[in-house]
């Protein structure tokens, strides 16, 4: 059976006492390994997640298992960068590196830490707060990838990084996961970013589980139709737009097309935002991993 990294049942947060639900009724299973990719619009609920992962707040409902723990008996073993990058602005480069290793006695890797932060040029004299935004994210990171995570949460990595600084730290993190089998999973709102890069899918709207699954069978089960058609029949729709006589339309088949019909397989980016252009759409649920339902569909 393949391990999971992250299992969500029923997992609610508030933040409000009038009941108002960061996150609410969100079920989904994150197998061990994988890189994630985690969208969704600003408010949907992405840090929050994230944070209740890392075990820095408590879900006010339902259940969450971090690497089959609760997720504050497993802080040891993830690495979190949250979006401001909180770090302790008097101290300097050589000092929150230095404090990174006492605070990981047994798991701190030195020589990455060192390599992330002269790949960036860093004076490592300077201190914390006379960084720009996009520095203090590489010593983030390289506290993080130091720590030798079994799992990194990273919300937003790369949002004040230059495109080159990007690309280099995205090798960063694909060669830790490769070598080391570390599960990431990583919030964005670039998607073409994170399609070369990422395997698995988790998208949240309106603080719920819009799609879940492997990427490429999240894909498989979309199908675009343009074409004259005129009745969609049984098929679920996701959405549906119509120009004159030319309607398009992203849909989960039920059963054999006609072959009158144009069909080709969305990318990424059309399914993600297909999705978030229809949030009434029904969600998705795929579990590649050993659990009651293979597969689970939902109507939000």
């Amino acid at each position: 059976m393949t391990r999971t990294a992250i299992e969500a049942n029923g997992l609610g947060k508030s933040f409000s006492r009038r009941g108002g639900w960061a996150l609410r009724e969100c079920t989904f299973r994150l197998p061990a390994g994988r890189i994630c990719a985690l969208v969704g619009p600003n408010g949907a609920g992405k840090s929050t997640l994230l944070a209740l992962a890392a075990g820095q707040i408590a879900p006010d409902d339902g259940s969450l298992s971090v690497l089959g723990e609760e997720p504050a008996h497993s802080r040891a073993r993830i690495g979190f960068v949250a979006q401001d990058k909180p770090l302790y602005p008097q101290l300097t480069v050589t000092e929150t590196l230095r404090m990174g290793a006492d605070l990981n006695p047994g798991r701190w890797d030195s020589a990455t830490a060192q390599q992330v932060v002269a790949d960036g040029n860093l004076d490592l004299t300077i201190r914390i707060r006379s960084l720009t935004g996009g520095q203090r994210t590489r010593v983030a990171l390289a506290l993080a990838l130091a720590k030798r995570p079994e799992l990194l949460l990273l919300d937003e990595p790369m949002a004040a990084l230059d495109p080159l600084a990007r690309h280099e730290l995205m090798g960063t993190l694909m060669a830790t996961a490769a070598q080391h089998g570390t599960t990431i999973v990583m919030s964005s709102h670039v998607i073409a970013e994170l399609e070369d890069s990422c395997d698995h899918l988790l998208l949240i709207g309106d603080g719920r589980v819009r799609l879940a699954g492997d990427i490429d069978d999240l894909l498989a089960a979309h199908t675009l139709v343009t074409g004259a058609v005129s009745d969609l029949g049984p098929n679920t729709v996701v959405e549906c737009r119509t120009t004159g006589r030319q309607l398009t339309a992203l849909i989960r088949p039920a059963g054999p097309l006609p072959d009158t019909w144009q069909t080709r397989e969305p990318t990424l980016e059309a399914l993600v935002l297909a999705h978030l252009r229809s949030p009434a759409a029904p969600a998705l649920t795929l579990c590649p991993i050993s659990a009651p339902a293979v597969s689970q569909e939902t109507t939000a």
